[in-house]
């Protein structure tokens, strides 16, 4: 009987000697969810210069308390000139400070009778200012290689000015559905089939984790023809996944094509869902190798398999450090169970209150009940040869992408 491995063993395999995809220049438009591949440095300073913080009065605080003639009027990108003694300044939100003045205070609080403003008397220096480079400075690290690019980082791009970026290029995945009796939909289902779930889940997964998904193919039950797909996969591929074909019935044939074409790394792991996963490599004819994920082929073990293994994976070949592991939540149980020799990735719902996180179970754990994934936002992880009951705390992985 073959030996079961622990997931850490996998992850260790699977991750070995993974090194970072090329990177290409992309505009920063097409550059959302991309991930770094070089450092940014800042070329400006943020603010790029000392500004008001909202609409009001500046002044030098030692004049705080006074009746101040108001000598100029700045607004937002307008120059503001030196300041003159014994007066302020209409200033607006974004204005310029002028030289001279050191504190802003709010409309709200000045009485204003024609040209001149009674201000307050407890005006601190600094008051409502923002001082130039108080975001940024020039020649800091903007954002780090590895990053990856969502909004807000995507905005502090842009207020540099930048308009073209580094990023590693998307992981080309070859996605491979096996199994006579798996159909794509659209075509009537005759007696014994089934419509092919894996392939739209899965496709949405990898391209959530950065991933291009460069071609899909339905293997029928045939040896000779996996290994011809499985060769083909691998020549335009980084990583081929397929689902189906690598446990031990007579027509699973995906192990033993792997073995003749390339290298079977590791098979079957001591986790729940997903015994019967599959890690290798195949070689490609222009020389270097493809990795190779085989998931097993109920929807949820895909599911489940997806998060563990092809999300770090991809984060590996992205070089990006955010997606080679799943946040961590501890969270009290709201459920009760206990497990074999394997670790259980339970399907759960955390909710958060005063009291912190509960993670709420399906109550249907089978691996062929995609329809607990919708709602799921995390996998309880539940070690081998365990007892939990209710109000215990759990370890879960956030399904975060």
């Amino acid at each position: 009987m073959a030996e079961l491995h622990s997931i850490e063993a996998a992850l260790a395999a699977l991750l070995s000697d993974v090194t970072p995809v090329p990177a290409e220049r992309v505009a920063l438009t097409d550059a959302a969810g991309r991930v770094l591949a070089e450092d940014v440095t800042a070329q400006l300073d943020v603010p790029p210069y000392t500004n008001s913080a909202m609409d009001g009065y500046a002044l030098r605080a030692a004049d705080a308390g006074e009746r101040l003639e108001v000598s100029q009027r700045i607004a937002a990108g307008t120059p503001a000139t030196p300041l003159a003694p014994g007066s302020c300044a209409r200033i607006f939100t974004g204005g310029e400070i002028p030289p001279g003045a050191d504190c802003v205070v709010m409309q709200e609080r000045v009485e204003v009778d024609g040209n001149v403003a009674l201000i307050p008397a407890d005006i601190p220096a600094g008051d409502n200012v923002r001082l130039k480079g108080r975001d940024v400075r020039q020649g800091d690290v903007l954002l780090s290689a590895g990053e990856r690019l969502e909004a807000a980082a995507l905005g502090h791009l842009a207020g540099q000015g930048i308009t073209e970026v580094g990023v590693r290029r998307r992981p080309r995945v070859a996605l491979l559905s096996t199994g006579d009796e798996v159909i794509d939909p659209g075509t009537p289902l005759k007696p014994g089939q089934l419509y092919n779930s894996n392939r739209p889940m899965l496709t949405r997964l990898l391209e959530t984790f950065g991933a291009e998904v460069v071609s899909q193919v339905s293997v029928p039950d045939d040896a000779e023809r996996t290994r011809e797909l499985l060769a083909q996969a691998a020549e335009n591929a980084d990583v081929v996944v397929s689902t189906g074909g690598v446990s031990v019935g007579e027509e699973d044939h995906v192990k033993a094509s792997l073995e003749a074409l390339g290298e079977l790394t590791m098979w079957k792991l001591a986790i729940r869902p997903g015994k019967p996963l599959a890690l290798g490599r195949l070689p490609r004819q222009a020389g270097g190798l493809a990795r190779f994920v085989g998931l097993p082929g109920n929807p949820v073990s895909g599911f489940v398999g997806a998060w563990l293994f092809l999300r770090p994976l991809m984060g590996a070949l992205l070089g990006c450090p955010a997606l080679t592991s799943l946040p961590c939540v501890t969270a009290r149980a709201e459920f009760a169970t206990s497990t074999g020799p394997r670790q259980h990735y339970m399907r759960v719902s955390l909710t958060f209150d005063a009291q912190g996180a509960q993670a709420r179970a399906f109550d249907d754990q089978n691996s062929s009940v995609l329809s607990s994934c919708i709602q799921a936002n995390a996998l309880a992880v539940i070690p081998p040869h365990a007892e939990v009951a209710v109000g215990q705390p759990v370890q879960c992985l956030w399904l975060s992408a």
